[in-house]
């Protein structure tokens, strides 16, 4: 996910899962007077939850079998009659939201539709309708502002796979036979006002890898756990990063081995971003906002001081782009923009930045993909995490070359899914890569 101005210009909740929930909505009960006068006005959607209506993101839903998915989680708000029953049935359902988008994607469970597998879209649009079912959810009890939030909040994190990240332990006594311990993110699909089809390779990425193993060239197998992040700079700058990655970067027994954050960038390529930088370039996320300034550290979590205008991936950037890990080329992009110490204006350095300047851009421009990368890799040196990590772009994820107009063309296409399945399988192939080069992997 790329904006470079200067470079590019670019429930119950059984219905939500294939398996029976433990959770059950209690049964409809009389509401009392005093109840009803309490109940709060429905909430105005959001942008992101207005696109909900289109024709595009309809035919997603009902091609993929989610678009039911919605209607039950509000059948089963309508049935809580508690706020601690709303917590646990909707931290519930965002799970089981996310534990059937992951199946659908790697083949348990049914397909739902014509739909391919493969794709990520499904969940970005279901988790709308269910945000936009809490957001109007009138109960008949006393909720106020902030529970509703907790309550959001909850769902959001259950459906992105955040909370349920679930590395094996195994201590450095046992490392010789212990299992590596993988953390991907992805994000969502993101420039929606342009064309409602989108999908983005990163969000199916996770999907396709969340829960899996892999098999490096000794033979060690690897745990990769997934989640996905929303293009909003409000979540970003509320800490949604460092909450997730905090528990698995801190020292202890599910401390991972390598990270990488993906999103979508240059057409035809990957890029292992050397260097992020600490901007906000102000590009409108999916909410329709704009954010322009230094990266904004949440309080609370460990962070160096002061805060550093660029971070460093640690990746092994040389092998992976020497070696053969798919159909894309592999680059390393060293790019930055910066004002230079002394100066006042930006200036585009091919080799990265120079000593006191003042970031611009990072090798993933200003946009959220570049603070994704910095922010993981600024936790990572707060903590003094020694592994590999870092940023990887994917390549743009393009239509076929008859379905190319958002206004007269159809949500999918045989190249669409042939590059998207393409990109993640190349995914897996770099990780692979990755932890079989890495120098200090295999001593772990």
């Amino acid at each position: 996910m790329r904006h470079i101005r200067t470079r590019m210009g670019v429930v119950g909740a059984a219905l939500l899962t294939a398996a029976p929930l433990a959770l059950t909505a209690p049964s409809a009960t009389a509401a009392s007077p005093a109840a009803v006068t309490a109940r709060q006005s429905a909430a105005a959607p959001t942008v992101e939850e207005q696109r909900l209506s289109q024709r595009v993101p309809q035919e997603i839903l009902r091609r993929s079998g989610f678009a039911g998915v919605a209607g039950t989680f509000a059948d089963g708000l309508a049935r809580v009659d508690s706020y601690g029953a709303a917590k646990r049935y909707v931290t519930e359902a965002g799970r089981g939201l996310w534990r059937r988008a992951v199946d659908r994607v790697q083949g348990r469970g049914p397909q739902g539709g014509d739909l391919s597998r493969d794709d990520d879209r499904p969940l970005y649009w279901a988790r709308l309708g269910m945000t936009k079912a809490l957001r109007e959810w009138q109960p008949d009890f006393r909720l106020t502002a902030n529970q509703r939030d907790t309550l959001m909040g909850a769902l959001e994190r259950g459906s992105r796979g955040q909370d349920s990240i679930d590395l094996p332990g195994g201590g450095r006594s046992t490392s010789k036979a212990r299992v590596l311990r993988v953390v991907v993110t992805g994000f969502d699909p993101f420039q929606l006002d342009a064309d409602a089809r989108r999908s983005n390779p990163s969000g199916a990425a996770a999907l396709a890898l969340d829960g899996t193993t892999v098999r490096t060239s000794s033979g060690r197998l690897a745990r990769v756990e997934t989640a996905v992040f929303p293009v909003r700079w409000a979540d970003f700058a509320a800490g949604t990063v460092e909450r997730t990655l905090l528990p698995y970067f801190r020292r202890g027994p599910r401390q991972a081995d390598l990270f990488t954050t993906i999103s979508q960038g240059r057409p035809g390529r990957f890029d292992l971003e050397r260097t992020n930088g600490a901007w906000r370039g102000g590009y409108p996320d999916n909410a329709r906002e704009s954010r322009t300034g230094t990266v904004p550290v949440p309080k609370g979590v460990p962070t160096v001081r002061p805060q550093p205008q660029w971070t460093t991936t640690t990746l092994p950037y040389a092998q992976l782009t020497a070696a053969s890990t798919g159909p894309f080329p592999v680059r390393d992009n060293t790019a930055v923009t910066e004002i230079p110490a002394g100066g006042s204006s930006p200036v585009e350095r091919p080799d990265g930045p120079t000593p006191g300047s003042t970031a611009r851009e990072g090798g993933g421009g200003d946009y959220l993909s570049n603070e994704i990368g910095y922010r993981a890799t600024l936790l990572r040196d707060a903590l003094k995490l020694k592994v590999p990590g870092g940023h990887l772009h994917t390549p743009v994820l393009q239509f076929g070359a008859g379905n190319t107009d958002p206004k007269t063309g159809e949500v999918t296409d045989p190249d669409f899914v042939r590059n998207r399945t393409t990109i993640t399988g190349q995914v897996r192939s770099i990780l692979t890569t990755a932890l079989s080069v890495a120098p200090g992997i295999m001593e772990k």
